[in-house]
């Protein structure tokens, strides 16, 4: 990658918020540029080639995903080149601030999204639904979102009771209404667990001619972390940009999950709490062979043939 960016030094882990937001832009330096919106978000740009990746993100999500608790989208910046504007929450605030909206007027105005070729928004989370709803300042962008919630409305949804904090936050004014926002855009991706009922409900509410809906069935809450984990997401991303993602592809990708600890463990918690022995058995006998289980699956193992046995006497 040109000019080494961002720094092997840069290293912004274990920083509070504020310290953050410091540090970050004395990292950018001169590849970029950061703009403070008001004391709990923040703009970071990092301008390459023609390919610009939108990322809604949060400073606690970043300590999760990087071990330096970098931007997701810097990973693209050194692996592709691409350009990389990161919008940063300190905490999950949906990004629903009027300096949140300013700055993307100020973009639409300048036409800054006209610069580049094509344009890809992302985001999980309260960080899917601002990149559904953000995605229509950039007509014609594509849309990748992880379990995102349509709006918090009670109005709409009064059935999603797990953000009731957000309660008083206004959704119904500029860009409120997330699966109405994606309309302009050229394509969406979206990705959510339909064991988990209520992101199931708010994945039904988005429509669009274009939205690949894809079910990664036991990933849970975790979907970004394990797709992470994985590494699948940097590689959807990356197709995604070059117009070869299809449900084919997606799918092929999904075969990580196999491998996967986080999705084999939980895996294993359903078929437990199912009491479902033989498959429990067939299970952690696949899984152990191929070294991927410890003593959690060993335990389930015996324990699972000791029923099988007793039900044959």
């Amino acid at each position: 990658m040109q000019d080494n960016f961002p720094s092997t030094s840069g290293d912004l882990s274990g920083l509070g918020w504020q310290a953050w937001r410091e540090c970050a832009a004395k990292l950018v330096g001169r590849h970029g540029s950061t703009v403070p919106l008001g004391s709990k978000h923040a703009a970071i740009l990092i301008k390459r080639k023609d390919t610009l990746l939108v990322t809604f993100e949060t400073h606690a999500r970043m300590a999760e995903l990087s071990a330096e608790a970098h931007p997701l989208g810097w990973t693209m910046v050194k692996g592709l080149d691409w350009s990389h504007l990161c919008l940063v929450s300190e905490d999950d605030t949906w990004f629903r601030e009027p300096r949140v909206y300013g700055f993307f007027d100020r973009l639409i105005d300048d036409g800054f999204f006209d610069q580049f070729d094509q344009v890809i928004f992302y985001g999980a989370g309260p960080c899917g639904y601002a990149a559904s709803a953000f995605s229509v300042s950039a007509p014609g962008a594509k849309v990748v979102m992880l379990r995102p919630q349509a709006t918090l409305d009670p109005e709409r949804t009064e059935w999603d009771d797990r953000y009731i904090r957000m309660r008083r936050t206004s959704f119904t004014d500029r860009f409120g209404y997330a699966p109405d926002m994606l309309g302009g855009a050229a394509e969406a991706v979206l990705l959510y667990d339909p064991e988990v009922e209520l992101d199931a409900m708010h994945a039904a509410l988005f429509s669009h001619p274009k939205l690949l809906r894809f079910r990664t069935r036991y990933l849970g809450y975790q979907i970004e972390t394990e797709l992470m984990q994985m590494r699948v997401l940097l590689r959807l991303l990356a197709q995604v940009g070059s117009g070869k993602l299809t449900r084919t592809s997606l799918g092929r990708l999904f075969r990580a999950r196999r491998n996967a600890p986080g999705y084999l463990a939980h895996l294993l918690q359903v078929v437990l709490a199912e009491e479902r022995d033989y498959l429990t058995a067939l299970l952690c006998r696949n899984v152990l062979a191929r070294n991927l289980g410890g003593p959690r699956f060993r335990k389930a193992l015996s324990m699972a043939d000791s029923r099988l046995h007793a039900g044959q006497d």
